[in-house]
């Protein structure tokens, strides 16, 4: 287990690594608003990177809100971005922050794929299974997405067992089973809100909503994860590279 997590960090891009860690040294305020961080040279060297790495990271933490770069002064800490990072790589905690709250509506649980399912299972899916879940993210108190994750039932161990009211689950992807997002697919469509759609985003039946289906690819092989969300622009446009 321990050599196979290995291969699946060394899957991960440097300039993520990079991203990553000055990210959380951001978020446990090693960096404040205002500070300056170290320069391309010397996170070059710090990091034995090269400086297309270096700048590859410093542009993901600029697209995320994390930074401002100033000519002549360099990479400035500020406050996270406050637009709604839905479409980003990095997840939707990280990019809108302690804004963000999540309530689960159901929890993870074991069950057969949907056929048809909105994208293309492989057959190795398909006989895994399908470990479901439901939540609502709210910004700052309003619910702006109702999210329906679904992903292959493949090596994850007590993933039904753990909590997530309020935490990332890109985040716990990444710390508690090494699986990075790499990348993946979107396709969007311009919906009426039912009934169940009206009640968890609070709006009234019939209100256009965005509904977005996403493939999520990741760095571990033959594994990907997808989700079906239904999006209250209203007050919020979503942001984020992909």
């Amino acid at each position: 287990m321990l050599l196979k997590n290995k291969k699946n960090l060394d899957k991960i891009p440097q300039y993520r690594k990079l991203y990553n860690l000055l990210r959380e040294h951001i978020r446990e305020g090693i960096y404040n608003v205002g500070d300056l961080l170290p320069s391309e040279n010397e996170l070059c060297k710090t990091y034995s990177l090269t400086r297309p790495t270096v700048r590859q990271a410093l542009e993901s933490l600029v697209r995320d809100g994390y930074i401002k770069k100033h000519k002549g002064k360099g990479s400035i800490v500020t406050s996270p971005s406050r637009e709604v990072g839905i479409l980003s790589i990095h997840g939707t905690t990280s990019a809108i922050g302690s804004d963000l709250r999540t309530k689960i509506i159901t929890k993870p649980h074991i069950i057969k794929w949907d056929d048809p399912f909105f994208y293309e299972l492989s057959d190795y899916e398909k006989q895994s299974g399908c470990i479901k879940m439901e939540r609502i993210r709210l910004v700052k108190d309003i619910p702006v997405f109702y999210d329906i994750t679904y992903l292959p039932n493949i090596n994850l161990p007590r993933f039904c067992s753990r909590k997530y009211e309020d935490r990332s689950l890109f985040e716990i992807l990444r710390k508690e089973y090494q699986i990075e997002v790499t990348g993946g697919k979107q396709r969007f469509r311009a919906i009426t809100a039912n009934n169940l759609i009206a009640k968890y985003l609070n709006i009234k039946k019939g209100k256009p909503v965005l509904h977005i289906e996403r493939k999520i690819n990741t760095n571990r092989l033959n594994f990907s994860f997808y989700s079906s969300l239904y999006c209250n622009t209203e007050f919020f446009s979503l942001s984020g590279d992909f």
